[in-house]
């Protein structure tokens, strides 16, 4: 295994120099800089943080987020502060979801009723649609 170039000056004659924190420790013979290389941890897909942020941005609870798409509510907690995203305002209505697969979607919106006084916000969830549901202000 060939050892990372440098990132200082970008030299690939870099060596071995001890372990910090369990983590392997390099010095390039070059310009005598010590690093270490970042730690290779499990990536979450940007289709699932953009899934998170849209629904947050919907009303849906951490908690909520978490049991819909399987990522802990604490990354989704993390997205939002790294994205400077603000709570939506609280109004007098909780939206509902549903989660469904083609054919139900596709039933629902054939009965008419149920496409009056209700806002909506269809979006895909892998093979199933998920279907955010609000009822209108009345004027």
């Amino acid at each position: 295994m060939q050892n990372p170039s440098c990132p200082s000056c970008e030299s690939p004659k870099t060596i071995k120099s001890g372990i910090i924190k369990d983590r392997q420790r390099y010095r390039c013979k070059a310009c005598e800089y010590h690093f270490t290389v970042q730690k290779k941890g499990k990536q979450i897909d940007n289709y699932y943080v953009v899934k998170a942020l849209q629904l947050y941005m919907e009303g849906v609870s951490y908690r909520e987020i978490e049991r819909i798409l399987g990522v802990s509510h604490v990354s989704v907690m993390n997205w939002v502060k790294k994205y400077k995203l603000k709570a939506p305002a609280q109004f007098n209505y909780r939206p509902t979801y549903k989660i469904l697969n083609y054919s139900e979607l596709a039933e629902h919106f054939a009965n008419r009723k149920n496409l009056q006084g209700n806002g909506m916000i269809i979006t895909e969830i892998g093979d199933k649609f998920m279907m955010i549901k609000w009822e209108r202000f009345k004027d």
